[in-house]
């Protein structure tokens, strides 16, 4: 049995760019109106209080991204409020969610079950997304949200959250006392890396071309940083590694690397790194390759790839959010889909530190609710 939900949504929708823009942007984002489906057995319709961007919204824009669907709905990130549902005693209505970010990969501990494993959002494989009004769902594809995020946090946190524990917890193993270096701090899963690596107990040192990110990272917990636009910056964390020793006795080499860029961070690290540690890369922004050579192989360095995570991933990482009381990262919120292109340019700018939200209006306290 079905319940019809008569109210219209609206949502940020991709779209072929007209030809003055199509040069530098060959898809655009377009705010359109459509029905909500009828509820189908098992799914449950989710009011959005929050969407936010990732970096891959601003790869479709770019025609950059596989599989780009026209007519489809940006955003894989949402959060908000279970409003109605298939089944009308289903314990879920009216509970705070936020939404699955991909799917094809349940619980598998090394790649997705599915070869048809999709990230939500402007594609093929998945073409619904969080950037919209309301967004009709699978039950078993949300997760309630920890009481301590709003839903501006909330959606701040699943695709990145994830990213950020299987690199972390999963691949680069790190536990209480290691020593971490993490690259590229200032975006969404390398702060969210930060933060679950404070939470075990990690010494978290970093890297950015920006020295304002790296003071507030260190506000934020970590040990030091170093400008990676520095030749010579590996030099420089060995010195601080050094004068860690002196001070408080910690070890004076990395257990782990979590990288974002590629490139020689093999290279740069293996002196840093103690024998048998871990590089976990889950993103090549500076570098299409990773070298790795005879001299990381004869200390036994270890070089992981890095993606999503299952949805039992996400339920273990959100759990220990929920634990250490972990809020994610927000640097800009945004009013309304109407605001959206702001979103994209602050991406394209790169001096964000943390994610992009978009507050999604509803209107005004006399909104019409759904009606089953």
């Amino acid at each position: 049995m079905s319940v019809r939900i008569p109210r219209p949504t609206r949502a940020l929708v991709v779209q072929k760019a007209q030809s003055a823009k199509a040069a530098k942007l060959p898809y655009d984002a377009v705010i359109e109106e459509s029905p909500i489906p009828d509820l189908g057995k098992g799914q449950v319709l989710v009011k959005v209080g929050a969407a936010a961007f990732n970096h891959r919204d601003l790869w479709i824009r770019k025609g950059q991204y596989p599989g780009i669907a026209v007519g489809s709905t940006f955003g894989s990130d949402g959060a908000g409020t279970v409003v109605a549902a298939a089944d009308q005693s289903d314990p879920l209505l009216n509970k705070r969610v936020f939404l699955t970010p991909m799917r094809g990969w349940k619980e598998n501990p090394d790649a997705p079950e599915s070869r048809n494993f999709a990230i939500l959002g402007g594609n093929t494989k998945a073409p619904f997304g969080t950037f919209t009004q309301y967004v009709a769902i699978e039950r078993d594809e949300v997760i309630p949200t920890p009481d301590h995020l709003d839903d501006v946090h909330a959606a701040a946190w699943p695709l990145g959250g994830l990213t950020a524990w299987r690199a972390v917890v999963v691949n680069a193993q790190v536990k209480k006392g290691d020593n971490v270096l993490i690259t590229g701090i200032g975006g969404g899963v390398a702060l969210i890396a930060m933060q679950l690596c404070l939470g075990i107990g990690a010494n978290v040192y970093v890297t950015s071309g920006q020295k304002s990110k790296i003071d507030k990272a260190v506000a934020l917990g970590a040990k030091a940083g170093v400008n990676y636009k520095d030749k010579k910056w590996s030099a420089e964390l060995a010195e601080i590694l050094a004068q860690a020793n002196k001070t408080t006795g910690h070890n004076t080499e990395l257990d782990a690397v979590i990288d974002s860029g590629g490139g020689d961070i093999a290279g740069q690290t293996n002196k840093l790194l103690t024998a048998g540690g871990r590089i976990v890369v889950y993103g090549m922004t500076s570098h299409p390759k990773v070298t790795f050579t005879m001299r990381e192989v004869l200390k036994n360095q270890k070089l992981l790839g890095s993606t999503m995570g299952s949805r039992k991933d996400l339920i273990d990482a959100t759990n220990f959010i929920a634990e250490h009381r972990i809020v994610p990262a927000v640097s800009q919120v945004l009013d309304g889909l109407e605001d959206a292109e702001t979103g994209f340019q602050l991406l394209q700018r790169g001096d964000q530190f943390g994610k992009v939200v978009i507050k999604i209006r509803h209107g005004g306290a006399n909104e019409p609710r759904p009606k089953l």
